[in-house]
């Protein structure tokens, strides 16, 4: 063969292109934990089967141990929600320079990226920059930046993004490298949930226009692949500028290969939104971008299987390969657990889970009776109503020779252990006798401060018809028996109002939806608005006690925006309650009735219940069983 004979034969083996590799990611989430670290729960003082990040710490081993190629990421709302994250917070703050029981477990689940929600800014914003810095892994937030930055230039809190580079096996057996960026996002809302924490000190931008901004700068950066967690729930309808829930609208933003979101404690995929337009619930998929949503408090773990591809001379996902699925740790329908908690995580935080208990179990008054929130959507209700009194013992000290102080004094207060999407479990159930500290957190789960706003009568009217959104429009010549909850509805956002009375006319249609706009002007849900007897007057000036989310704007309460804030209190709602009960030292839980459901003639109105409220029927003659569904419901 002739020399240039052999250079075209090789020249022409060189301009054939290789072999086109494939590699498989998998990408785990946890998200909304809470503080619920291990499978204990705090109110009942028990073990349980149901939740706990040590479950979900078997799941995540089971998880890596099939594929090679996986990237653990925590979506926020991790360091508030159970007694163990007051413990550390506010009862025995974790020392300067020790770890946050958290970031402890979550380092030795080897996390490698987090992001920031909510609930993080409870404590206040030098608690969540303290209790983070512990984190061996970095956190990311895109649209929560400094209050003095440019809108051209923000500065961000947290990075916005990281690109996070691994060296993974191919499908043929070779190592790769592959970057992987991970983008963060919360709910803009957190500067109204908690506006006396991060006003004038951070603000939050929309969601979507800051993945817009990023994704493109990830992509730059060299991002094979872009993921986006956001602490957001996925909307049904338009979404409007600086959305609560934005996932829809995230998943149609450019360049964005998965999404891992949160906040609003659903299941996705799950038949709940097997309804949604831009939904495969085979695939798990949004616009047809892989997604998970992994519950809350540890229940579930959320997986994404992507299949990467190098056929352009550099890896891309091959969306229509991608996959998503659930993983729980705990069968609903046969009640059982479906695996065991990971005992390392345990030892990690014995000592402060220790401490909690024994803080908890600290006796400070006696009930004659049960208290219970198993009917408090349906019935006047003491759990509620214990709530409301503690709030009007505070406000009326708190008032006292003020310029409001003759004003009519009202408290606002709402269920919120109330089964639905937290289990047929999730109840108030204290039994007559000792009442500890335990009982407290299970009335107030939230880390809230009081506050009393000034209202009109109009106002207060509204408030209402806006809690009243939580029932089903009921037609009196429908069928017999009809639905009464409507279960999209949040329980913490059913506000009852101690002080005046009223029926509730679930015939009618809500005069609100549920982000508080106007859907009917003419309909009213709220009949008979009395304060001392008489009809309020729209005209007529009232004071409210409530908590910092709702006078914030929390719940999107029509009139509420935190401007008609009087009294800007800073104890928290559960210690006020914790001094009225340890004051009454032995207390009577009845509830007054000072609000009722209208009768509709003709139609019996159904709904859920926890079943442990089969004990306590006989306190109330309005409600009785139909069927135990034998699952805990």
């Amino acid at each position: 063969m002739s020399l240039r004979s052999r250079s075209l034969l090789l020249l022409l083996a060189t301009a054939l292109p290789l072999q086109a590799a494939t590699l498989k990611l998998r990408l785990l989430e946890t998200t909304d934990v809470h503080m619920n670290l291990l499978a204990h729960d705090y109110y009942v003082d028990q073990p349980t089967a149901e939740f706990g990040l040590a479950r979900t710490a078997t799941l995540i081993r089971a998880a890596r141990a099939e594929s090679p190629n996986t990237l653990l990421l925590d979506n926020g709302d991790l360091i508030q929600g159970s007694p163990l994250g007051d413990q550390v917070a506010t009862v025995a703050p974790f020392e300067a320079g020790a770890l946050h029981p958290a970031m402890k477990v979550l380092n030795a689940l080897r996390v490698d990226a987090g992001n920031v929600g909510n609930h993080e800014f409870n404590y206040g914003l030098p608690f969540v920059q303290r209790a983070l810095s512990g984190a061996a892994f970095p956190y990311v937030s895109a649209n929560l930046v400094h209050a003095d930055s440019p809108d051209d230039a923000p500065r961000h809190v947290f990075k916005p993004w990281v690109l996070l580079e691994r060296q993974w096996v191919d499908d043929d057996g070779r190592m790769r490298s592959v970057k992987v960026g991970v983008i963060g996002f919360l709910p803009p809302q957190v500067m109204l949930w908690d506006r006396s924490h991060l006003l004038g000190k951070v603000r939050a931008l929309d969601i979507a226009d800051a993945a817009r901004r990023h994704v493109p700068e990830m992509r730059a950066a060299g991002a094979d692949v872009v993921v986006a967690v956001p602490h957001s729930g996925l909307e049904f309808g338009t979404t409007v500028l600086f959305a609560e829930n934005s996932v829809a609208k995230l998943a149609q933003v450019p360049g964005i290969d998965a999404i891992l979101f949160g906040h609003s404690h659903g299941e996705f995929p799950g038949t709940f939104f097997g309804r949604h337009p831009a939904v495969d619930l085979a695939r798990g998929s949004i616009h047809g971008v892989p997604a998970v949503m992994a519950g809350a408090w540890g229940s579930h773990l959320g997986v994404v299987d992507l299949v990467l591809s190098d056929t352009s001379g550099r890896w891309q996902v091959q969306r229509e390969l991608g996959r998503a699925h659930l993983r729980p740790v705990y069968d609903k329908a046969a009640r059982k657990a479906l695996v065991e908690p990971d005992p390392a995580i345990a030892a990690l935080v014995a000592r402060e889970h220790d401490a909690t208990r024994t803080h908890m179990a600290a006796e400070i008054a006696r009930t004659t009776a049960p208290v219970t929130s198993y009917f408090a959507q349906v019935a006047d209700d003491p759990s509620v109503q214990l709530v409301s009194q503690a709030q009007l013992a505070w406000a009326r000290a708190a008032l006292k020779g003020t310029p409001h102080e003759a004003l009519p004094l009202l408290s606002a207060a709402a269920p919120f252990k109330a089964g639905g999407r937290m289990g047929w479990g999730y109840y108030t159930d204290m039994p007559a006798g000792p009442v500890a500290l335990r009982h407290i957190a299970s009335l107030y789960i939230y880390p809230n401060t009081i506050k009393v706003v000034k209202i009109s009568g109009a106002r207060l009217r509204d408030w209402l018809e806006m809690s009243a959104g939580q029932f089903n429009r009921i037609d009196p010549s429908g069928a017999a028996e009809q639905n009464l909850i409507n279960d999209a509805f949040r329980t913490y956002n059913f506000d009852v109002l101690d002080g005046v009375s009223y029926a509730i006319d679930v015939t009618q249609p809500p005069r609100f939806d549920a982000n508080g706009r106007l859907l009917n002007a003419q309909a009213r849900r709220i009949v008979d608005l009395r304060h001392g007897g008489r009809p309020v007057d729209d005209a007529a000036e009232f004071l409210v006690v409530t908590n910092n989310y709702r006078a914030s704007g929390g719940g999107n309460f029509a009139g509420l925006d935190g401007t008609q804030i009087v009294v800007d209190g800073q104890d928290e709602n559960r210690q006020a309650l914790a001094q009225f009960l340890s004051s009454a030292r032995s207390f009577d839980p009845s509830a007054d009735g000072n609000w009722r459901l209208a009768p509709v003639a003709g139609v019996k109105l159904r709904f859920l219940s926890g079943a442990g409220g089969l004990a306590h029927l006989a306190r109330y003659p309005q409600i009785r069983a139909v069927k135990d569904n034998g699952d805990g419901s």
